[in-house]
């Protein structure tokens, strides 16, 4: 047996062994994301599905969603010196039962996608989202904002280029450094300018209005939809439901547990194999469910339910947050609304922050 095949057969066996974790659960959304998953064939990733099939109890329509990056998603192929995109691909994951693509795109400048080490180029880009329309009708697509250099006009024609080609959801996130990568070392090394968080919050003030005069909602900070096109998996993780990862290095929840596989592929196999799960899993305290609550709900228009708190977690808590919610409540960027603490359109971008300064570390 191949590696691929060894790694598919371990994750079919982990959603046998587990699916008494969701015995009383309903499955409204599947999500093939993290590492390549496009590079599986149509049959692999049906084999996948059926085993949610077999095993759970799926709902009529389910969100059926795959991430990929065009490079994998609409691979080009040379013939008579004439680029083809190689349909047949998005043709079989239709067919293998997805209904909604994540699409990695990130910028559709050259520069962008050379500075962030991208596989793919600009025109490649273009090719995979008009392609890829032509087969799916619900399709997201990731770009992100606060690259050192882009100009505010550069990244409103981002935009506007990705509402060209009539997606109904974008994802929209601000440029992080990771730490070993090449673009860490241009900028530590003065080759490239460090990321400015003024310039990042500027862009994201345009993404809104651009997004909103589009008929789009931010219904999180990251997450624009047409109505009926929110991300049901988004939507799920932002409202804290019960979740199961499959394969390395994923990560579950259940609303009092959070637990992680371990990330090594052989190891992960290995367990499987001998029917046991690689799994590590922390039990949440009391606080730390509040704190993951207000994280959560002041990224999203649902915000923070004054009356949950209360409910679930006590006056004590209630009290607090009220309290240290107050300079933010004075200074416009929340707002309360039917019991719900909310941000501001102004308050939006800095919601992380205001979540931290929010959270409760001894009661």
């Amino acid at each position: 047996m191949g590696k691929k095949e060894a790694m598919i057969s371990a994750m079919r066996k982990e959603l046998q062994i587990r699916k008494i974790e969701f015995e009383n659960e309903i499955i409204e959304t599947i999500y093939f994301g993290g590492g390549t998953p496009s590079v599986l064939s149509s049959e692999e990733l049906n084999s996948i599905i059926q085993s949610v099939y077999d095993y759970y109890h799926v709902s009529e329509s389910p969100e059926i969603t795959l991430e990929a990056n065009p490079d994998d998603l609409c691979d080009t192929v040379i013939s008579s010196g004439v680029e083809s995109l190689q349909r047949n691909k998005l043709e079989g994951f239709k067919k293998a039962g997805i209904n909604r693509l994540s699409i990695g795109i990130q910028s559709f400048y050259e520069e962008d996608l050379k500075l962030m080490n991208r596989a793919h180029n600009a025109k490649e880009a273009e090719e995979c989202i008009r392609e890829a329309t032509k087969h799916f009708d619900n399709i997201s697509i990731d770009l992100i904002y606060g690259i050192p250099g882009m100009t505010n006009e550069q990244w409103i024609q981002n935009i506007e280029k990705a509402l060209s080609f009539g997606v109904p959801h974008i994802s929209s996130y601000a440029l992080t450094v990771e730490p070993k990568t090449a673009l860490a070392s241009f900028i530590q090394k003065g080759i490239v300018k460090p990321v400015d968080d003024e310039v990042a919050q500027e862009h994201f003030n345009i993404l809104l209005d651009k997004m909103e005069k589009a008929g789009f909602e931010s219904y999180e900070i990251s997450n624009f939809g047409k109505l009926g096109y929110f991300s049901k998996n988004n939507t799920a993780y932002w409202q804290q439901k019960k979740y199961i990862g499959i394969g390395p290095s994923s990560h579950s929840y259940d609303g009092e547990r959070r637990g992680w596989n371990i990330n090594n592929n052989q190891k992960y196999i290995k367990s499987l194999e001998n029917n046991e799960l690689p799994m590590e899993v922390e039990v949440l305290s009391k606080t730390d469910r509040y704190n993951e609550y207000v994280m959560t709900g002041l990224r999203t228009i649902w915000g923070v339910s004054l009356t949950r708190i209360e409910v679930e977690f006590g006056k004590q808590y209630h009290t607090y947050l009220l309290k240290q919610a107050g300079k933010y409540l004075e200074e416009q960027l929340l707002f309360v609304d039917d019991n719900t603490l909310i941000a501001t359109k102004k308050g939006r971008f800095l919601a992380d922050g205001i979540a931290a300064d929010l959270f409760l570390v001894n009661l």
